[in-house]
C-alpha cells in the first residue's frame, strides 16, 4: 500500500519569552528612552506591556495623542540599545528550543518566527544564537499594521510560507498572542509560567517538557 504524503504543516514561533528570555534587556532599554520624557516605569508595569508593539506600549505609558514621528524616534532609541545590549552580552535560546527547532526541521515541519519585534531585533537575536538558518521565514514589526491579539502577525507568517492557517501550530507565551493565534484559526501551545495561567491547546512550563509528538498530534484530526 502507498504511503500517503504528510500535507504541509508549520509551525509559527513567537519570539521574546518563547526563544529567548530577553524581558531584562528589554526593561534596561526602556529605561533611558522613558526617563528623557520624564517617566519612571516599574518593572511590573512594564511586564503589562510585553510582546506588544512599540506604539501601543508607547501610548499606553505617554498617552494616546503621542505625536507618530515621536513613537518612531523613542522606539528607535529603544530598539538601538537592546540589540546593543544582546550584541554584547549574548543570549541563550530557552530550554528545549535547539532540540525542537532541530526536530521538527528533521520532519518536515516549515517554520517561521513570528513577532511583534522589529525584523533587525529578529535578526539579531537568530545571529547571537545561532540559529539564522533555522527559519524559513521571518514576519516582524514592519510586516503587519496590527499587532497582537489581532491575528495579522501569524496570518503573515503563514502567507510567508505557503503553509494554510489550519496547518500551523503556534508556539507563544503571552495571553495576546494566543489570543491572536486562535484568531487566526491555528492551534496554539502555550510555554512558561511569567503571564500567568495560559488558554491554549496545550500549555507547558518549558519547551523541554513536551512530548516528541506534541505537534503531530494537534494536527492530527484536521
Amino acid at each position: 500500500m502507498a504511503v500517503q504524503p504528510i500535507e504541509p504543516r508549520a509551525v509559527l514561533w513567537d519570539m521574546d519569552g518563547t526563544l529567548v528570555d530577553s524581558a531584562e534587556y528589554h526593561w534596561l532599554s526602556w529605561q533611558e528612552p522613558l526617563r528623557r520624557k520624564g517617566l519612571q516605569v516599574t518593572r511590573e508595569r512594564f511586564l503589562t506591556t510585553f510582546g506588544r508593539r512599540n506604539d501601543a506600549v508607547l501610548r499606553d505609558l505617554l498617552g494616546e495623542d503621542l505625536a507618530d514621528a515621536e513613537i518612531v524616534r523613542i522606539a528607535a532609541a529603544k530598539e538601538e540599545g537592546y540589540r546593543a545590549l544582546v550584541r554584547e552580552g549574548g543570549i541563550t535560546p530557552l530550554p528545549g528550543v535547539t532540540d525542537r527547532l532541530a526536530a521538527l526541521r528533521a520532519a518536515g515541519w516549515r517554520q517561521a518566527v513570528a513577532s511583534s519585534a522589529p525584523r533587525l531585533n529578529v535578526a539579531t537575536i537568530l545571529d547571537a544564537l545561532g540559529l539564522a538558518d533555522a527559519f524559513d521565514a521571518v514576519a516582524g514589526e514592519e510586516d503587519v499594521t496590527r499587532g497582537k491579539p489581532d491575528p495579522q502577525i501569524f496570518l503573515v507568517a503563514a502567507a510567508k510560507l505557503g503553509i494554510p492557517p489550519a496547518r500551523c501550530v503556534v508556539v507563544e507565551d503571552a495571553p495576546a498572542g494566543l489570543e491572536a493565534a486562535r484568531r487566526a484559526g491555528m492551534r496554539r501551545i502555550g510555554v512558561g509560567t511569567a503571564h500567568g495561567a495560559l488558554d491554549a491547546d496545550l500549555v507547558v512550563a518549558s519547551l523541554a517538557e513536551l512530548p516528541p509528538d506534541a505537534f503531530a498530534r494537534l494536527l492530527a484530526n484536521d
